[in-house]
C-alpha cells in the first residue's frame, strides 16, 4: 500500500487530497501546524476507512518539519507521494510597488524553504527505489504576473523554477514531479471546489506524462487582474 504525505494540510484542499488519493488505496499522512484542524481531517478519513495518522509541525519551522516527515516515515515505513500545499494568506501578500525585501522573506519562510526542505526529506529514498512523486501546488500568479501579488509572485516563480528543475532531472529516473496552479478561490460548490481540484491532481499524479497544469482548465489569467 502506498503513503501520500500532505505538507500544508487543512480541511479544504487538504482533506480533498487525501480523501482522493485514499479512495485510490493510499495511506495518508499530513502534515501542518494547527492540531484541531488536522484532528478534522484524521476524523473524516477514518469514517472513509482510510488509514491515516497526523503530525504536527509548522512549515517555517524546519526542525518541527523534520521530525515530522521522518514520524511519518516511521509509521508507515515509506513516502510514495509528497504533496506541498501549505495555505498561502493573502494578507501577507504585496503589491508590486510596496514589494519589500522583507515582504518577500515572509512568503519564503513560509512556502518556498518548507517545499526544498521536504523534498530534500524525500527525494533520495525515491531515487533510490526508482519510484515516487512530489506535487507542489501553488498560486495562478506563480504562471501569471499578478501586480498585487508581487511578493507571492517572486517566490511562487522560484517555486515553479525549482519543480521544473527536479522534473527535467529526474524524469528519466522513475520519480514524478508535477505542478499545479490554481487560479480561483477554494471554495466548495465554485469552480475553486476542492474536491475538483483534488481530481485534476490526482489525474495528473496518474497520467504521469507531463510537468503541469492550471486550475481551473482554460483559465484566462487577465480576468485575475482586477486585484484581490
Amino acid at each position: 500500500m502506498k503513503t501520500i504525505v500532505i505538507v500544508g494540510a487543512g480541511p479544504g484542499l487538504g482533506l480533498s487530497i487525501a480523501k482522493k488519493f485514499g479512495e485510490k488505496g493510499f495511506r495518508v499522512a499530513t502534515i501542518a501546524r494547527n492540531p484541531e484542524k488536522l484532528a478534522i481531517i484524521e476524523r473524516e478519513l477514518k469514517e472513509l476507512n482510510i488509514e491515516t495518522q497526523s503530525f504536527v509541525a509548522d512549515v517555517t519551522d524546519l526542525a518541527a518539519l523534520k521530525q515530522a516527515i521522518q514520524s511519518a516515515k516511521k509509521a508507515f515505513g515509506s513516502i510514495d507521494v509528497l504533496e506541498f500545499s501549505p495555505y498561502a494568506k493573502e494578507d501577507k501578500f504585496t503589491s508590486v510597488l510596496e514589494t519589500t525585501p522583507q515582504s518577500i522573506v515572509n512568503i519564503m519562510n513560509s512556502y518556498l524553504l518548507g517545499g526544498v526542505f521536504s523534498v530534500n526529506e524525500v527525494l533520495p529514498d525515491m531515487i533510490n527505489n526508482g519510484s515516487g512523486a512530489i506535487l507542489f501546488t501553488t498560486g495562478v500568479s506563480t504562471m501569471f504576473p499578478l501586480p498585487y501579488a508581487g511578493n507571492a509572485g517572486i517566490v511562487g516563480a522560484g517555486m515553479r523554477n525549482y519543480a521544473l528543475n527536479l522534473h527535467n532531472e529526474l524524469k528519466e529516473k522513475g520519480v514524478f514531479i508535477g505542478h499545479l496552479s490554481i487560479g480561483a478561490m477554494i471554495q466548495p460548490v465554485t469552480e475553486g471546489d476542492p474536491d475538483l481540484i483534488a481530481e485534476a491532481w490526482y489525474n495528473l499524479y496518474e497520467n504521469n506524462d507531463h510537468f503541469e497544469e492550471v486550475f481551473p482548465p482554460g483559465l484566462d489569467p487577465t480576468t485575475l487582474l482586477g486585484g484581490n
